[in-house]
């Protein structure tokens, strides 16, 4: 069994785990920013289809922490930093280039789980995002609302915490706005949990009915 956002759209690789929780693996996820013709925009990147996880889906430039990364919010950054070079040839200058924005756990009822730490970095000046072709196999800017409508009309596939990183990105019209929001925020984890009902599973967060 697959869970399923509120978008309806199963989430490629997330396998419902009746059994005692998995312990998550750490992870960090960049939204790369720039200012768009109209308002900001984000990188995202298509995983290829033949990936064991998150087979064919758009995602935010990220990945796991690697052992040697260090510890806590140190590797956190180290590994943020990696996976946006290796994942589309973006090189940030350090560690303080990443503003903190969210944290989300991966629910316990889901096998694949990941302590995930997304960071804001805005394009450096000069650079161009490109894909491997390997592990990522397009890449697109997109303002939030832009990918959310490609989602809704099939054109490309989000997971959960995709989309609801995008619904909030949406409220900011440029780069600085946003930046400027995240540096002044407290950054809470989010743990959502599934609740399965026949064969559907709906994914809930914290202050939702029912969760």
């Amino acid at each position: 069994m697959s869970t399923r956002g509120e978008s309806g759209r199963a989430g490629s690789g997330e396998e419902y785990n009746p059994g005692p929780p998995t312990p998550p693996r750490q992870a960090a996820t960049v939204i790369l920013l720039r200012d768009g013709v109209e308002s900001l925009e984000v990188l995202l990147v298509k995983r290829t289809p033949e990936a064991r996880f998150m087979g064919g889906v758009w995602v935010f430039p990220g990945g796991a922490v690697d052992q040697g990364e260090g510890d806590g919010d140190e590797a956190h950054r180290a590994a943020a930093i990696r996976e946006l070079r290796e994942e589309a040839a973006i090189t940030l200058d350090g560690p303080d280039a990443l503003v903190k924005f969210s944290r989300w756990i991966t629910p316990a009822e889901v096998r694949m789980r990941f302590d995930t730490h997304f960071f804001l970095a805005s394009l450096p000046p000069g650079q161009e995002a490109k894909i491997d072709g390997q592990e990522c196999v397009d890449l697109g800017w997109f303002t939030p609302t832009a990918a959310l409508e490609a989602h809704r009309a099939g054109d490309i596939v989000l997971v959960f915490p995709t989309i609801r990183h995008l619904e909030q990105l949406s409220g900011f019209s440029s780069v600085e706005e946003l930046l400027a929001y995240a540096r002044a925020r407290d950054v809470l984890p989010i743990q959502p949990k599934v609740i399965v009902e026949g064969e559907v599973a709906r994914v809930l967060l914290p202050g939702d009915p029912g969760y």
